[in-house]
């Protein structure tokens, strides 16, 4: 297959709130024995890309390295165009492939080897973080970790399920929340959250959306949530969530990264209920949690949650084969990255935003 020379490349410009990608040309790399050369197709734009990008995370010491050449992007889907000589028996020039916030593991230390801890491996590789990311037409990544994609899932569809959906649905997992027990969704219209109601659903669930607007409201109801909650309009939401449930919800998962959203979730939760955190607030004091005589009494469960395995992902994208989970999607290019992040930051970006990369 022949391939060109050069590619085009959302490239980080400039610190902090100041910063910004700019679309530059540069080299197309070529596969080491191990790893294959993706062509993006799509890729999704997730929060953590504009935190990245913008430094958000400094305080925490988690900033883009340098080895990433400013590339960010971890929510890829593509086609094979070229493998290295030692995994050409997993792979075939034309396969579609997807591209993860987690692109490479060791496989051999405790948390590789168990079975179900994967994403905790300490040399892990990150897609747009420790490794260039899905903001380029040509991506390099390990042949033994990427995602086969199934039929029946498109593309652009495929690539916000590599981060977005599987941080969605293994946020459900963890709450433990079982079919007909509520869970609640603060910030459930947004891009985490809409894909949550959805898996939630799927998952038999009963479903309490909150966020704000009717545009939010109608989504939610639309995307399988029982009730809304529209934080805009209601004063006291943990009584209007205990007046839903009797006695408060199973679980919670929080995806919008606000401190008022954090300081909210414990109270919506009944005797042994779950929190899930999942949203990263870019401010560093915020604390996940209660009042120890709160965590005590009700005897509540404080869980974090991040991405999913290589098999969670496979799941994931089966039930988009199925139809039951599809991303609303806002479509852009490479130029339209700092307006999405403009809009994300802003609250106005609707769904989930997937940049189309590569020419057809």
């Amino acid at each position: 297959m022949s391939l060109p020379k050069t590619q085009k490349a959302a490239v980080k410009v400039g610190q902090g709130d100041a910063s910004k990608v700019e679309v530059k040309e540069i080299p197309v790399p070529s596969p080491n024995s191990d790893q294959i050369l993706v062509k993006i197709n799509y890729s999704g734009l997730c929060a953590s890309d504009k935190s990245l990008l913008h430094d958000e995370w400094s305080s925490t010491g988690l900033t883009q390295l340098p080895v990433t050449q400013g590339i960010a992007g971890h929510e890829g889907a593509g086609t094979v165009v070229a493998i290295g000589s030692d995994v050409q028996d997993l792979w075939s020039l034309g396969d579609r492939a997807g591209i993860k916030w987690i692109a490479s593991v060791c496989r051999k230390c405790e948390f590789c080897t168990n079975g179900r801890d994967e994403c905790h491996c300490p040399k892990q590789l990150n897609s747009g973080f420790s490794i260039a990311g899905t903001f380029q037409e040509y991506v390099l990544t390990d042949a033994r970790y990427a995602t086969r994609l199934p039929e029946g899932v498109k593309d652009e569809e495929a690539g916000p399920i590599m981060c977005g959906g599987v941080t969605a649905y293994v946020a459900c997992k963890r709450s433990a929340v079982r079919p007909g027990q509520w869970l609640v969704l603060p910030g459930a219209g947004g891009g985490l959250g809409h894909l949550a109601v959805q898996y939630a659903k799927a998952m038999g669930m009963r479903v309490i959306a909150i966020d704000g607007g009717d545009a939010k409201r109608d989504l939610c109801l639309k995307l399988g949530a029982e009730k809304f909650i529209d934080f805009t309009k209601t004063k006291d939401i943990p009584a209007e969530v205990t007046k839903i449930t009797t006695y408060g919800a199973h679980g919670v998962v929080v995806t919008a990264a606000t401190k008022a959203g954090y300081e909210m979730a414990p109270h919506l939760l009944r005797p042994g209920g779950t929190m899930v955190c999942v949203g990263l607030p870019k401010d560093a004091s915020v604390i996940a949690g209660a009042p120890p005589i709160m965590m005590c009494l009700k005897r509540l469960n404080v869980v974090g949650s991040v991405v999913g395995t290589l098999k969670d992902v496979e799941e994931c994208l089966d039930f988009t084969a199925r139809g039951l989970v599809h991303p609303i999607l806002t479509h852009g290019g490479l130029e339209d990255i700092n307006r999405f992040c403009d809009d994300m930051n802003a609250g106005k970006l609707p769904g989930r935003a997937v940049i189309k990369i590569a020419a057809s």
